[in-house]
């Protein structure tokens, strides 16, 4: 995101509060042997009311429990995630979303981790040409379009249905949305579906499919801010490691210039695990937002491959991301000496955070040697994401990107 784009997120979290992660805890009363144990873990998928938009229409939550306690939150408004609950090393549950428990503040701020859409990242001075045909978008950020525009998949209410799975296969969610021919200015009716599944394994996985009638461009991604310990403290320690050996490289509104090179002598090489704030001063703003090229093999096909493992070392949470898609942009909160940092008992305000969508890279309908974002008739847009969550032991091994 730009600087001023950066700016405003950073003053929101910090200014108003309004992101809170896990209320302060009350101080545990004195317990004896012979009090009742806590309830079993019931896992299932329930659904509730989380809020109204102003016209009454209702925004639904649905609440997705595994048979480890693990918790994830999804409503239907920008099928957004508003809690996801992961144990620590001592087994303790925290939400590592970003998120809030008001849906007014959803509506003052829906880019948090939402679906982005009908093409998420930038597209310069919001136009493209397809197959002769001009197109132009509205312009959110500045002349060029940003996640879909100025409503987007993000702004809107998906239509949601619980399906049935497989024994053992986890609790699940689908949301599906339809974008209008012209919507946006993007060509083409687009029917969008996003299932949210939660495993057995801690492993919340994001599957998006859509089909157009009209030839348009497609890329869709989750904007979750993650903080790993649960809402607090910066993410400068974070230890971070990214399977990709090339970035592409942008312009100074992120506009990519079509050149993709080398991360090896950059603030950008994570290839082996380096902390999140370690080369801080090198980089504008002090914070990361920038698109990765994915180490995939050429006939991976639509197989999951390793993109990215962040540890949280006080916790000792650990999120690995897998993927089909060709690139992983990663955003970060401002890092260094004047991090963002949120303080116990605030409700992660101003917490720090790390954002890793994947997706296909910026500005994909301007460049050629980009792989395609282009979607036809009697085609099927596929893309499969996995987060998937573990603990660490304070001695753990270091890992290997390759």
């Amino acid at each position: 995101m730009p600087a001023r784009l950066c700016a405003k997120i950073f003053c929101f979290f910090a200014a108003s509060g309004l992101f809170l992660l896990n209320a302060p805890a009350a101080e545990p009363a004195a317990t004896t042997a012979a009090e009742t144990p806590k309830p079993a873990i019931v896992a299932g998928t329930q659904k509730s009311v989380f809020g109204q938009l102003p016209d009454g229409t209702d925004v639904e939550l649905y609440t997705l429990t595994n048979k480890n306690g693990a918790v994830a939150k999804i409503i239907t408004y920008g099928a957004t995630i508003v809690g996801l609950d992961m144990p620590d090393r001592a087994g303790k549950l925290a939400n590592v979303v970003l998120s809030t428990d008001s849906l007014a503040n959803y509506l003052r701020f829906p880019l948090s981790a939402s679906v982005m859409g009908r093409v998420a990242n930038r597209i310069a001075g919001a136009r493209f040409t397809l197959d002769g045909h001009d197109y132009t978008l509205n312009a959110n950020d500045g002349v060029n379009t940003l996640h879909g525009g100025r409503i987007g998949f993000s702004k809107v209410i998906w239509k949601a249905e619980i399906p049935t799975l497989a024994k053992d296969a986890g609790q699940a969610v689908k949301l599906t949305y339809v974008s209008k021919d012209g919507e946006e200015g993007y060509p083409g009716t687009l029917t969008t579906s996003v299932t949210y599944t939660l495993t057995d394994q801690n492993i919340l996985r994001l599957e998006y499919s859509a089909t157009t009638d009209q030839p348009t461009p497609v890329n869709l991604t989750n904007h979750a801010f993650f903080n790993l310990a649960g809402g607090t403290g910066d993410s400068n320690a974070y230890e971070l490691l990214i399977n990709a050996d090339r970035y592409t490289v942008a312009d100074a509104t992120l506009i990519p210039t079509g050149e993709i090179v080398s991360v090896k002598d950059t603030p950008l090489d994570f290839t082996q695990p380096a902390a999140l704030g370690a080369r801080a001063a090198d980089l504008p703003g002090r914070h990361y937002d920038h698109s990765f090229v994915l180490n995939r093999e050429k006939d991976a096909g639509q197989s999951l491959t390793f993109a990215a493992r962040v540890t949280e070392p006080t916790t000792g949470r650990v999120m690995e991301v897998w993927t089909n898609q060709p690139g992983l942009q990663l955003y970060t909160s401002q890092l260094g000496a004047n991090a963002s940092a949120g303080r116990p008992g605030r409700g992660g305000r101003g917490a720090g955070f790390i954002v890793l969508e994947t997706q296909h890279f910026p500005d994909a309908v301007h460049h050629d040697n980009f792989p395609s974002i282009i979607l036809r008739p009697g085609e099927t847009f596929t893309s499969k994401t996995e987060y998937r969550f573990t603990a660490s032991s304070d001695k753990a091994p270091p890992a290997s990107a390759k």
